[in-house]
């Protein structure tokens, strides 16, 4: 079967480096009849580890069967790979609450076109955005969650991201902290936006512990959500100058600008496979 000609393939690939690895990655592809379209490198020089990301059209044989054999050959350099390709779009639940700008901006950007994925799910605990998620036309489940509750609604979000095949789920201000055993049975990537630039003011309430210890620059955090709060792999941050003339209200309001735009292009970069974890840190081919 002949891979389609829009069709692409993008590896991230990791480990020991040592000398001729982007000339054999190069070597291969070309020798399949591969058209690498981007290839970009970088080299921890303290760990001695090599990161690829290797971008390619593929020839001769379909999307699945190139990227088995690019794990198989990854293999034999000793290096951990992931293949995607661009056959497969991603579905994406979206977790919310009551805060709606997040949210708004991801919707948006989606339908503008910019995110290569569906929404199949908005996810909440709050019944305040559901006329937002149905005038979207977007399918919205309501589950309200209490400490009494916790154990029993992560269950319940469970059964829904499995029902909907869900590749990531982005926390979009959602509010709440999902256990570890929720993390390790769904088993796939949740993006988490959090209002400060970690690890500063970890935890709840972070605008009003920037304003109590008076801080001059105050920011937005996008990484993954892991067991320990707000202890996830960064993926992008910012930052924006405040003054002691700033009330907490006007952090809120500066922050909330941060937090779209940070987000929005972690989960760009997630979807067009930049991002590659290594340990408690990622590397973002952007």
């Amino acid at each position: 079967m002949t891979t389609a000609a829009s069709t692409t393939l993008v590896a991230l690939l990791h480990g020991p480096d040592r000398p001729g690895l982007v000339a054999r990655v190069a070597g291969w592809i070309f020798e399949r009849g591969g058209n690498i379209l981007h290839a970009d490198q970088h080299r921890d020089m303290e760990a001695g580890v090599f990161f690829q990301r290797v971008e390619w059209v593929p020839a001769g044989e379909d999307a699945s069967t190139e990227a088995r054999a690019f794990l198989e050959f990854s293999t034999s350099l000793g290096m951990s790979a992931r293949v995607a390709s661009s056959e497969h779009r991603a579905r994406v639940a979206i977790f919310v609450s009551k805060f709606d700008h997040c949210f708004h901006d991801l919707v948006l950007r989606w339908k503008a076109g910019e995110y290569a994925c569906d929404i199949a799910l908005v996810l909440s605990n709050h019944p305040d955005l559901m006329p937002v998620a149905v005038n979207y036309g977007l399918p919205f489940e309501l589950v309200p969650v209490t400490a009494a509750t916790k154990q029993a609604a992560e269950a319940q979000h469970l059964t829904l991201l499995k029902r909907e095949r869900i590749d990531l789920v982005i926390l979009a201000r959602y509010m709440q902290v999902l256990s570890g055993e929720f993390l390790e049975r769904f088993g796939r990537p949740v993006i988490n936006i959090h209002h400060s630039f970690l690890p500063a003011f970890a935890g709840g309430r972070p605008y009003q512990q920037a304003h109590a210890r008076g801080v001059k620059l105050i920011g937005a955090t996008a990484h993954y959500a892991t067991a320990v709060l707000d202890d996830g792999p960064i993926i992008q941050q910012d930052v924006a100058r405040v003054t002691h003339r700033h009330s907490v209200e006007d952090l809120v309001r500066k922050g909330r600008d941060l937090e779209k735009l940070v987000l929005a292009q972690a989960v760009r970069w997630h979807l067009e496979n930049r991002v590659l974890v290594y340990g408690k840190k990622t590397v973002v081919f952007d």
